[in-house]
This record gives C-alpha cells, structure tokens and sequence, in this order.
C-alpha cells in the first residue's frame, strides 16, 4: 500500500530538522516539512497563515491561541497535535527606555504597556507573567501596533474600546521612546535595542532568573505554537494524527540527543543544558497531552479571564479529536 503524501508547513525551528531531513519519518506517510530559512520573522509569519489558507498542505505550525478562538465559534476545520513546536519563556520581552523610572515589576501596574497583539498566544501568556509578578493586566492600560514597522492606523475592530492602537505611521518603540507608552511587551526585538547601550534595554536584566522562578513557582514553560492538520484529511484516516504526532515526538528527542552529544551551537550550551536539567528534568521541551495539561489549562483559564473566548474550553476538548484517534 503506498504511503500517505502530507505537507505541513513550519518555520525553521532547529528541533524540527530531523523530519525536514528525513532523518525521522512518520511511518506510512511520506511527509514533505515546507519551512522557513534563516530564522525569518516574515517567512514564519507566512508559514503560519499557508497551514490555515493553503490548499496545497494538509496543515503545519499554528497559533494555539487562534485554535482556540476556531473551537469557540464552533469551528472545527482544524485539529490540533500536543506537537509544540514552539515554546519560550516572555520575561525576555519586556522592553524599557534607558533610563526609565520602571526598574522591575512593582512599577508597572497602572502604567501604559505597548504591544504586538491584544488575542495572540504570547498575549495570553504575558498576562499570565504580570499575574505572576502580581501585576493585574487589568491595571493596565494598552496600545497594540508593530514594535518597528510604522502603523496604517486603521483601528482593529476586534479590540475592546479601552485598547487603543498605534498612531498612523508610527510604531510601539516610537511611543516608547517619546514617553506616549512605558513599556513594550514584544516577541520580536526592537530594532532599537541594545541591551547596554540603548535607547531601548530589557526591564529585567537578568531573565534567566525570572525564569527559573517563574517556572518553579507555575510549572509552565509557555508553548505558543503546535501543529494542525486539516479536518478532512483526518476523517480519510484519524490514524495520521497520531503517526504525525508520534513522528514530531521522535523529531524533538533527536533533537535532544543532538544537543547532547553535540554542544556546540553556542559556547556555553553544555553547562546550559545541564542547568535546564536540573530544574526542569530530562525534557524541559514536552510534547503530548498528559505532560502539557496543567499548562495548556492555564493558557485557556487566562483566554477565558481576558474575554477572548466566551466559555471554557478543557485540554480534552482542545485536543478532543487527536485523543480520539
């Protein structure tokens, strides 16, 4: 019996080569991994939107974030995998201007934050991060455009009255740096970073402490995105789901081995992985269900305290088909 013809789009996430390689191979499919190259912002953008809009593949690297908001209106054109292809933690990504009066997490309640998105998955789990750090994101008050690219200025009739958005022709970091928001809370770095020099430096100098006590304190290494695949070709044969998923499985331990063995990407990634085996345990990068259910929970208990959905949705219902199959 010839094997099954599957593409999936992602974007060129290291822990996802073996399958673009054909190292690792889902058994009884032969899957053809369309990605990005050299880390491209834009090209993982376009990776993401070609999963839900393009006919051509069966699926690929998704936001969970819109997954959920798919279910909520009672779409179900998608499934989702516990593939997580992408995780990080969000400390990181807070953004000052040298010299500011915030010096940590006590100063930002009630102040003027500047974001990329009002409904994305990294949203969700910012507000979980500034509940941590015992800051109500309803404090705050929010503007969402583009950390760099100037803004159109057509207001998002999706955000709620109180959220404004960017000024046309101008962007997040320029209200930063002109004092219109205090603070950016951004995935993408601002071009006009420098983590010494300035003018826009992190709130946290040390994240890597925030970090690990974030995570002992919740348990939870964010992930934002996983992997769907189209309704109609699960109902051919629900078997795919869980031979994709097992393949992505196999694909992040060998990534793991590969990391091990080979410690070089970076000079000190070997007392880096040891530091992320303490604290975290042998897979600090979990796939499935089971290992992802108090974070996924998490995640869908802060959509519901935001307002973005209008009833809870559980981890059985998020991942209902895949559990089925």
């Amino acid at each position: 019996m010839a094997n099954i013809q599957i593409s999936l789009t992602c974007a060129d996430y290291a822990r996802v080569m073996p399958l673009a390689t054909g190292d690792v191979k889902p058994e009884g499919i032969d899957l053809t991994l369309v990605h990005g190259t050299e880390g491209s912002w834009p090209m993982r953008a376009e990776m993401l939107r070609r999963a839900l809009q393009d006919t051509t593949v069966q699926g690929g690297e998704a936001s969970m974030a819109q997954h959920l908001y798919r279910l909520d209106r009672g779409d179900k054109s998608f499934i989702a995998l516990p593939a997580f292809v992408l995780r990080n933690f969000t400390s990181r990504d807070i953004y000052v201007r040298k010299g500011s009066p915030l010096k940590g997490p006590n100063d930002l309640a009630g102040k003027r934050m500047g974001t990329y998105s009002w409904t994305a998955s990294g949203s969700i789990w910012y507000r979980h991060f500034l509940r941590y750090l015992e800051v109500d994101p309803k404090s705050l008050e929010y503007c969402v455009g583009d950390v760099d690219a100037p803004s159109a200025g057509a207001r998002d009739p999706a955000l709620p009255e109180a959220v404004r958005t960017v000024p046309k022709g101008r962007s997040t970091s320029d209200l930063l740096l002109d004092g219109e928001v205090d603070f950016l809370y951004s995935p993408a770095r601002p071009k006009r970073f420098d983590a010494t020099n300035g003018p826009i430096v992190r709130l946290f100098s040390d994240v890597r402490s925030v970090d690990r006590d974030y995570f002992r304190r919740t348990g939870v290494f964010p992930p934002h995105h996983l992997i769907v695949l189209r309704r109609e070709v699960w109902e051919r044969d629900p078997s795919i789901a869980r031979r994709l998923n097992d393949a992505f499985l196999r694909c992040n331990d060998a990534f793991h081995t590969a990391q091990r063995s080979f410690p070089y990407a970076s000079p000190w990634l070997d007392s880096e992985l040891e530091e992320a085996r303490a604290l975290m345990g042998e897979d600090s990068h979990p796939y499935g269900i089971e290992k992802n259910r108090k974070t996924v929970e998490a995640f869908c208990d802060q959509a519901l305290q935001a307002g973005l959905v209008k009833r809870r949705i559980g981890v059985d219902e998020y991942f209902a088909e895949f559990l089925t199959s």
